[in-house]
């Protein structure tokens, strides 16, 4: 991703808000929230301007967002210091997490899983393994195969998210949610949503 940052910030700082945001959370985050399951030390990995970050924060939770874009990562510390909410906000790799010298209990991915091409995806899990602690949990939307046309990012199948997350994670549970998506995309779009608990080995 690192080197793919340049992109992504051009994204951001071409218009106030990116295609792929709806500018509050998604629906489904703010349901794990509300339920306690965004909680302990959180980490939002793909932060972008960092609503779940602060939906986290908002629900008490020590949350962290890492994001490869600086202009994203800008505009969500605005956001933070807007609400009076305080959150972690780096710009950083999400393949190298190490780099942020610390362990999360929950980390979020909206978003990022279904951007990665097959080694980044072996690389972003291997990133998200060294610092989630054992026990911890990953929740995980990314679009779904059940999505029709070629619009927007690539369709993940149930058993890509399995595979993908075979070795030192057990995907507890991948049930079918709905994106918001921008309007140019739909407003709506078919997504997974996975838990995905970190082992012990």
């Amino acid at each position: 991703m690192a080197t793919r940052s340049a992109d992504w910030d051009a994204i951001y700082r071409a218009a106030e808000q990116a295609p792929w945001e709806c500018g509050r959370p998604q629906e489904a985050f703010v349901r794990l929230a509300g339920s306690g399951q965004l909680s302990g030390r959180v980490l939002d990995a793909g932060c972008g301007t960092g609503e779940h970050t602060l939906l986290a924060a908002l629900h008490g939770a020590d949350a962290t967002g890492v994001d490869c874009s600086a202009t994203a990562v800008g505009r969500a510390r605005r956001k933070a210091e807007e609400r009076g909410l305080k959150v972690r906000l780096e710009t950083g790799d999400v393949l190298d997490l190490a780099a942020l010298g610390t362990t999360f209990d929950t980390v979020i991915d909206v978003g990022m899983f279904h951007v990665l091409d097959d080694e980044e995806r072996r690389r972003y899990v291997s990133s998200l393994t060294s610092v989630t602690e054992p026990g911890g949990t990953c929740h995980l939307m990314c679009f779904s195969d059940r999505q029709p046309g070629a619009l927007g990012p690539r369709r993940i199948a149930q058993d890509e998210l399995r595979e993908a997350f075979e070795e030192g994670w057990e995907v507890v549970d991948v049930v079918p949610e709905t994106f918001e998506v921008a309007p140019q995309f739909g407003r709506k779009a078919h997504a997974w949503l996975a838990t995905i608990r970190r082992t012990a080995n």
